[in-house]
């Protein structure tokens, strides 16, 4: 007998659907997919813009993509339970329109849901079936001419980087003094006549010296263009060997057919390649700059722990650490893994996670993170997470995907290279057939032809957006600001009003009961009962209550049934007595009326504090009063924040006198108070639909309908698992002054890729015309060519002296840095 076989899950894939107007495209969508035979079932939702489809198995995620296109709307795959993400490591591509290809080349195959190849970190985020293989897809780009290795984690990934790039550098360079050398004196009378000398080079002596640039340097353009031309395409190799060989060839020509004569342009050969070389050498030290922030995260992961093995202590490797081992961190050295204190207390400098300067005390069973810095006394630290798991290196991985991802400007960017080569080959072509045949003149129609072709580099155009989305996300990284994606850097750029909800975010999070009021004096009784009926609980305010008896030394009873309300209070049965405790909204709900009960609440209320009612079988017992500490920088903040054109705005569940005493000590006037959790979403839709760009400030977890709701989500402070994979911004520490300078952050990041591209354009429209009017040396071609991606990503570099415009000291005082 055949054993039960356990079913499948069904496969399941949530797009983003663009081009809805009406809840009536939403139906036709819907209507449409669920007639498909390979779907079991969809949902289209109008407001979300999201369509979440269960599909038959081995069904890909391409083929539900074009049934989609064919209702005449345009998706993209947000989630898949069945698909996995792979990273590879991409060498040999020498321009945008590489990467362009090789992105086409693995989007064209049907296992594969989207690719992102980013040219400036080399790397391929490739999203796939499960059962795709990693090593199919590097034979698959291999065959496209690149070189690819799969990504082994992110310490493997820098030790095997930084030898290989090193190596590389010093390669350029050694070829780069060879080339300098062979080319000076071909230029050397072009420099002599500056000083009105005559200076001649024999013809057989500039071809000597040419003839090694040429082959040394022009072996590396010339295997690019092969491998492009193998895959019938073009790119910057196709350019740089075509214009290259051109005034290399006519120029032997010259030399060793008998009866030739005219101007020969060895010079011109070996100066663009020594240009185009010296280009691509300050290129990649200036892309090995702007990605500085990561490497810097991947180094402060210290190699070597000390173990503590009972009595003794022995230093082993990372790797070789397990869950639950203890680990013994001295002053000034890294801890090695996340965990938690079990022995000593000190501070700890958490400045290159959170940004924060001042160091942070960690006593007895407080968290701490790999990476950070134990600056006093030894720290005994038991393991709750180790290598890839950390909080350091989710992190690094959360910035590495943000700069892998492609900005919609980018994608047109990417067409564009695609088509470029090609365009500029028949440009320089036709401007070469010209001057030929209608001018004539067979000098200038090499001159003006070479000229086209290395000057009309798209280099600078693949580099413009990705070189300053990694020096933004990375500078924003090191202030403490993890942006997921480019998508968030452009939502943050069209916020006009910061919704924060007000615990945790304006103030500390951490209420403290106040006052106490008992009807019948008894005020310890009333705190034992209220205690004991919350002590299970997690919300702050029960937190703050069970504190305050115990303070008072209070005993409490076990734990009753008991049932939360949210955003109301919480009701049990101890004894033969009926308890409930909540806001006015709960006591009314249940009946409950008390003029004594009412006056002490208008009185908390109006002072800022949130009033909460305790009641026995139906009858006012008591109120309690809580407060919770503003934090020092909330006023400025909101300061800020409407200095700039953006409105704030606070959601609270408190009543209206104690959140309007709040926002009015902070400067806050649009508030919406009495908001229950699951409100909150739609108070943010409300805005948005009065023309608002939304962004949600919370704590990531309780807040999530809101956040996804907004059009931006700000996780602040709490760096959690949740936040980290969900929040379109994660501030890591709890600092309301955060908020602002990730905003600020995101519009210097977009600022700075307009610029780029404004630059790497401005060069291709200025520069061919002038080269195909002969205005434009071949030489002085290639100088710009260089000039252009150099100027790009140098522009982009500048990213990285960013810091916020605002800190505060530890008084709370705002300062311009």
């Amino acid at each position: 007998m055949n054993a039960p076989q356990t079913p499948k899950s069904p496969v399941h894939f949530t797009f983003k659907i663009d081009g809805m107007t009406c809840a009536g495209c939403a139906t036709r969508l819907e209507k449409s997919l669920n007639a498909a035979p390979q779907v079991t079932s969809a949902s289209v939702n109008f407001a979300l813009e999201t369509a979440h489809i269960n599909v038959k198995e081995n069904t890909s995620p391409a083929a539900i993509s074009a049934l989609i296109e064919s209702a005449g709307f345009e998706p993209s795959l947000q989630d898949s339970q069945n698909l996995k993400v792979i990273q590879l490591n991409i060498s040999g591509m020498t321009c945008a329109g590489c990467a362009a290809r090789l992105q086409k080349t693995l989007e064209a195959q049907e296992n594969v849901s989207s690719a992102a190849v980013n040219f400036a970190l080399e790397k391929a985020l490739i999203t796939a079936s499960p059962q795709t293989a990693t090593a199919s897809l590097i034979q698959l780009i291999s065959d496209a001419g690149f070189t690819a290795t799969q990504d082994q984690g992110i310490q493997a990934q820098d030790e095997s980087n930084e030898p290989r790039q090193q190596s590389e550098l010093r390669r350029m360079q050694l070829l780069l003094a060879i080339a300098i050398l062979l080319t000076l004196p071909l230029v050397a009378p072009m420099l002599a006549m500056l000083a009105s000398i005559q200076l001649t080079i024999p013809p057989l002596w500039q071809f000597a010296l040419a003839a090694p640039v040429q082959v040394l340097l022009g072996a590396r353009f010339y295997r690019g263009a092969w491998n492009a031309l193998r895959n019938k395409s073009a790119n910057m190799d196709t350019l740089v060997a075509i214009g290259t060989s051109a005034a290399f060839g006519y120029s032997t020509y010259r030399i060793f057919v008998p009866d030739s004569s005219g101007h020969l342009y060895f010079e011109a050969s070996a100066v663009i390649l020594t240009l185009v070389l010296l280009g691509k050498m300050l290129e990649a030290r200036a892309k090995r700059s702007t990605s500085a922030a990561i490497r810097a995260l991947v180094s402060l992961r210290p190699r070597t722990a000390t173990r503590v093995n009972g009595e003794q202590l022995e230093e082993v490797e990372i790797s070789a650490l397990r869950l639950g081992d203890v680990v013994m961190v001295k002053p000034g050295e890294s801890i090695p893994v996340d965990g938690t204190v079990t022995r000593g207390a000190g501070d700890v400098d958490e400045s290159m996670l959170t940004g924060e300067s001042l160091p942070q005390l960690k006593q007895q069973g407080d968290a701490v993170s790999g990476g950070t810095l134990n600056t006093s006394t030894s720290l005994y630290i038991t393991a709750t997470a180790l290598g890839e798991e950390t909080r350091l290196a989710r992190i690094i991985r959360l910035v590495e995907n943000a700069q892998v991802s492609k900005a919609p400007v980018q994608r047109l960017v990417d067409q564009v290279a695609a088509i470029f080569v090609p365009v500029i080959l028949v440009l320089a072509a036709l401007t070469f057939a010209c001057w030929y045949f209608l001018v004539g003149d067979l000098e200038s129609a090499i001159s003006t032809g070479i000229a086209i072709l290395v000057i009309a580099c798209p280099c600078a155009l693949g580099l413009a957006t990705p070189t300053a989305l990694v020096a933004g996300t990375g500078a924003a990284a090191r202030a403490g600001i993890l942006i997921r994606d480019i998508e968030a850097l452009e939502r943050a750029h069209a916020v006009d009003h910061v919704v924060f909800d007000k615990t945790g975010t304006l103030t500390f999070g951490r209420p403290q009961l106040v006052n106490i009021q008992a009807f019948d004096k008894d005020s310890d009784r009333l705190l034992t009962i209220a205690a004991t009926i919350q002590q299970g609980s997690e919300h702050p305010l029960a937190h703050a209550t069970v504190n305050a008896a115990k303070d008072r030394g209070l005993a409490l009873g076990s734990l009753p049934l008991t049932k939360a309300i949210p955003g109301k209070g919480i009701t049990a049965d101890l004894g033969d007595k009926q308890i409930a405790i909540g806001n006015d909204a709960l006591m009314q709900a249940i009946g409950v009326e008390s003029m004594m009960a009412a006056g002490l609440i208008k009185s908390y209320e109006s002072a800022g504090q949130t009033a909460v009612t305790v009641a026995v079988n139906g009858r006012a017992v008591g109120v309690f009063g809580f407060a919770d500490e503003q934090r020092p920088t909330a006023a400025a903040t909101v300061s800020r924040l409407a200095s700039t054109g953006v409105t704030p705005v606070m959601l609270t569940g408190d009543a209206p006198l104690a959140a309007q005493k709040i926002g009015s000590a902070i400067g806050i006037s649009q508030i919406f108070a009495r908001v229950e959790p699951e409100g909150k979403s739609t108070r943010v839709a409300d805005l948005q639909a009065s023309g608002a760009k939304v962004a949600m400030v919370g704590d990531g977890i309780n807040d999530a309908p809101a956040l996804a709701q907004a059009d931006l989500g700000i996780a602040m402070g709490s760096g959690t698992d949740v936040a980290l994979e969900t929040a379109g911004i994660t501030l890591m520490r709890s600092d309301p002054l955060m908020v602002p300078a990730a905003l600020e952050i995101s519009k210097a990041t977009l600022h700075k890729i307009r610029q780029n591209l404004f630059w790497a354009f401005i060069y291709n429209v200025i520069g061919i015309p002038l080269a195909a009017t002969g205005l434009l040396s071949p030489v002085f071609a290639g100088a710009a060519m260089a000039l252009s991606s150099v100027s790009v990503v140098s522009n982009a570099a500048l990213l990285r002296r960013w810091q916020p415009t605002v800190k505060h000291d530890s008084s709370g005082v705002t300062n311009k840095e």
